[in-house]
């Protein structure tokens, strides 16, 4: 039986799919996913969402469907993961003991939950199904064929040692982006040697779009509108797949944030979120191996805090100096969350003074907590007169013209390149982390590099020294 059939069969799946209209474009993209023929009504879908001609007669073993918010995708993910696990046979590509997996990945772990209620209801409420099930955890189903579905959050760490049978990622656009510089290719890199032992195993991401760039951007600038590439990419706003949305959620919604919305619901790559600065960039100003440099009696220092209260983000401090027109970053520090404020601005304080410093300069944070906290051993919290978007717009031309020395730790480079330049209507740019992402270290750094910057009316003794010798 294929797919399709299940969704019809009342045995099945029957009781999710009653309304066939509002499900016409999801058989039509299932169908050529899977190589199946296609009525005229879903050909035509098709053509306008793959921008292609020639219609699949073979079943795609990598598909990329970018699609608006509310379009149904995660339901669909949970619907394939469930198929391929109990309607497929893998047991003569496995080893004695060895079970395949169909192994989902999300973006967080409350969209990991979303799409395992889907999965759960799936294998649960259809009876020949549920006598399947031979185990159940919080993340995970173990099937009688020696399958697992497993569902978990987007880690390349996570990937290794499993065999896969198909892996399905989804909202790929919106991966966090602490682990590596380029998370979405790290993870693809690993999923696809773990499936290499599974003939005809499924790669399937799926994810409404963002800017301009990653693994989504990547195949659909390689594969789209493109016949005979063996990788289907399929494009669709979320009323092509959904129509159930109300236009008038999505009329008001562009009327309001046209690019925003325009990748929400119309599925369009924004073109107004860039990258910040390119990688090169920062690993030309990163010296390899120097992780912090020793305090120096005869340098003068500054430093910059980005404070937190402990629960959530991270609260981090660099300290650097000028040299001539150079800026150098000579330590950072960073206190992941959980953690005590109180005990991380006590030992913040202590490597200040090290530097022989009785004054950081901070982001405007809660209030005045961060003020008296460092005050009670000695040192003065300044607020930083700039806001986080200004200091990093200052920073750009120093590190694009080499005047800037980092440090080779690789937290601050991920965090650097990851930023993003937003343009607001008014025109205005606006510079931060991405979805998911946090720019914490790289706000400090950012931060005291900025305020050594030689600003107008800076006293130079060179320059005095050549208007003497004239």
């Amino acid at each position: 039986m294929n797919l399709l059939e299940a969704t019809t069969d009342p045995k099945l799946f029957q009781s999710w799919f009653r309304d066939e209209d509002t499900w016409t474009a999801w058989r039509a993209f299932l169908g050529a996913v899977f190589g199946l023929p296609l009525s005229e009504a879903e050909a035509e879908t098709y053509r306008a969402c793959t921008n292609r001609q020639t219609l699949p007669e073979t079943a795609y073993t990598e598909a990329w469907l970018i699609c608006g918010r509310r379009g149904g995708k995660s339901f669909i993910m949970a619907l394939v993961a469930v198929y391929l696990a109990a309607f497929r046979e893998y047991r003569q590509c496995l080893a004695p003991g060895e079970r395949a997996t169909i192994l989902i990945l999300a973006a967080d772990r409350r969209q990991a939950r979303v799409i395992f209620r889907y999965i759960r209801a799936l294998l649960t409420e259809v009876p020949m199904l549920a006598r399947m099930i031979e185990r159940e955890t919080a993340d995970e189903f173990d099937l009688k064929n020696r399958v697992t579905v497993e569902v978990g959050t987007s880690s390349y760490r996570a990937v290794r040692g499993r065999t896969l049978a198909a892996a399905l990622a989804d909202e790929i656009a919106f991966w966090p982006t602490d682990d590596a510089a380029e998370p979405d290719y790290a993870i693809l890199d690993a999923l696809r040697p773990a499936m290499a032992t599974i003939p005809g195993a499924m790669l399937l991401c799926a994810s409404s779009p963002y800017a301009r760039r990653g693994a989504l951007y990547d195949a659909h600038r390689r594969h789209f509108g493109k016949d005979g590439s063996p990788v289907l990419v399929w494009q669709a706003a979320t009323r092509v797949m959904n129509p159930t949305i109300p236009q008038s959620v999505i009329d008001e919604a562009l009327e309001r944030d046209l690019p925003s919305a325009s990748a929400e619901y119309l599925a369009q790559f924004r073109s107004d979120v860039e990258s910040f600065v390119a990688r090169e960039v920062v690993e030309a100003a990163t010296p390899p191996g120097v992780v912090e440099k020793a305090p120096i009696t005869s340098i003068t220092y500054s430093a910059f805090c980005d404070p937190s209260g402990g629960a959530s983000d991270s609260m981090t401090l660099a300290i650097g100096h000028r040299e001539d027109e150079r800026v150098v970053l000579d330590a950072v520090r960073e206190r992941k969350a959980p953690f005590s404020p109180e005990a991380v601005v006590l030992e913040f304080s202590d490597l200040l003074k090290r530097y022989g410093l009785s004054t950081v300069v901070g982001d405007r944070y809660a209030g005045s907590w961060p003020r008296e906290s460092f005050q009670r051993h000695g040192i003065t919290y300044e607020p930083s007169e700039k806001p986080k978007s200004q200091i990093y717009i200052d920073l750009l031309p120093k590190l694009n013209s080499g005047e800037v020395e980092l440090l080779d730790v690789p937290v601050l480079a991920t965090q650097l390149i990851t930023l993003e330049r937003r343009t607001a209507r008014g025109g205005r740019d606006s510079i931060d982390h991405a979805p998911g992402g946090h720019d914490d270290v790289a706000n400090a750094a950012a931060g005291v590099l900025v305020s050594l910057q030689k600003q107008p009316g800076d006293y130079d003794p060179d320059m005095w020294a050549r208007l003497l010798d004239d």
